[in-house]
């Protein structure tokens, strides 16, 4: 089965469309003003609506409080939130049972202990991203779309017990291998379809796109 895609952290028309004409499956908005990929609710809005019945539209978020996410579920209609900050399966249950909406919880990934976390969301959260963890003392790091891949290697004590999405690092010269040594259900990428952080690069998408179909 082929992997399917999300191209994330798409700011403007232009980028959006790249990705939906190049076949992503999924399309994520970033709700996170440090990011330089952030967006409005009310820039989201136009975005949203030019994917709906092209891709699944995931909006990203980062410890969010309830207000943030009804006006983003208000002006976005999401076909998932990503929770991509400290969330705990109690607050992850919390918001699908309040917004009805389906959620994929991130978790950030060093050690084969860090992704044994995940299983404590089996059940609760409706999907499994995993992401690269920043090490202490990068400048800069954010929760997600640093550029940095791990070690896959340590996601082998939860193959075959959960699916998953993988992210971290991944480009066009990687994915393939990324799909065939972690078997993968997706794969989500940002920064490595980018000529500067937050500026997508409309040659990337494509490629990246195709050398995930390939694999």
């Amino acid at each position: 089965m082929t992997a399917l895609v999300k191209i994330c952290g798409l700011k403007t028309a232009e980028t959006l469309e790249a990705a939906l004409s190049a076949g992503a499956d999924f399309v994520g908005l970033v709700f996170y003003p440090p990011s330089p990929r952030n967006v409005t609710p009310a820039e989201a809005r136009p975005l949203a609506a030019m994917a709906k019945g092209r891709a699944k539209v995931v909006a990203l978020l980062v410890d969010p409080s309830d207000a943030l996410i009804e006006e983003v579920v208000a002006a976005v209609h999401p076909d998932m939130l990503q929770l991509h900050g400290s969330e705990t399966p109690e607050r992850v249950a919390e918001v699908k049972a309040r917004f009805g909406v389906p959620v994929m919880k991130a978790i950030k990934v060093e050690t084969a202990g860090d992704a044994e976390t995940a299983l404590a969301y089996a059940g609760i959260a409706d999907r499994i991203l995993f992401d690269a963890k920043a090490p202490k003392g990068f400048t800069g790091a954010l929760p997600g779309g640093n550029g940095l891949a791990f070690d896959w290697q340590a996601l082998e004590g939860v193959e075959g017990r959960l699916e998953f999405m993988l992210s971290g690092g991944l480009t066009v010269d990687t994915v393939a291998t990324a799909i065939r040594l972690t078997g993968a259900w997706a794969v989500d990428v940002s920064s490595g379809v980018e000529h500067s952080p937050g500026h997508k690069d409309l040659g990337l998408i494509g490629a990246f796109l195709a050398a995930a179909r390939a694999t």
